[in-house]
């Protein structure tokens, strides 16, 4: 075996990835306005918000947490309003900054997102209102995205630091 196929194999035997738990972390359902708004016919605006965070445990342990919130309106009263912050602990084996990034802002939210799902339509249901579904969402989209918004950012303080 040549070196540069040894230290290939190095390199990918240092990049495990494993899931050691999957778990809901905090869950909130509320109605404010019902039982009225049950009386109301069902035009709802719904919004979507997300939001991932993550923590290191221990060498290379960490937690990631998918925090969704999703509000449903009709005119100016809420329907309900769902909390859910859906977290997993995960293994990840000796990555570049930019790979672990990746790892933690994208594919672990990615694995977490299902599970979030589904308790948001199990919530919404068990509130007696329509089944709602949420769209899948790509996860490596929002985090490039999120990549050039720091990217410009370090950008812009870069040129105020060199003009002044």
């Amino acid at each position: 075996m040549s070196e540069q196929n040894q230290n290939e194999a190095a390199q990918q035997e240092g990049a495990q990835f494993n899931i050691q738990r999957i778990y809901t972390k905090d869950v909130s359902f509320e109605t404010p306005n019902s039982p009225a708004i049950f009386q109301k016919e069902w035009t709802p605006e719904v919004k979507l918000d997300m939001d991932t965070r993550s923590a290191k445990l221990d060498n290379n342990v960490f937690e990631v947490v998918l925090a969704l919130t999703v509000t449903a309106t009709i005119g100016e009263e809420t329907a309900f309003l769902c909390e859910i912050q859906q977290a997993g602990i995960f293994a990840i084996g000796d990555l570049e900054e930019v790979q672990m990034a990746h790892m933690l802002g994208a594919f672990c939210p990615n694995i977490l997102f299902p599970y979030a799902r589904e308790a948001v339509a199990s919530l919404v249901n068990r509130g007696t209102f329509p089944q709602l579904n949420l769209a899948p969402v790509n996860f490596d989209a929002l985090f490039a995205q999120y990549m050039q918004q720091r990217a410009a950012q370090s950008q812009e303080q870069a040129e105020q630091t060199a003009d002044a």
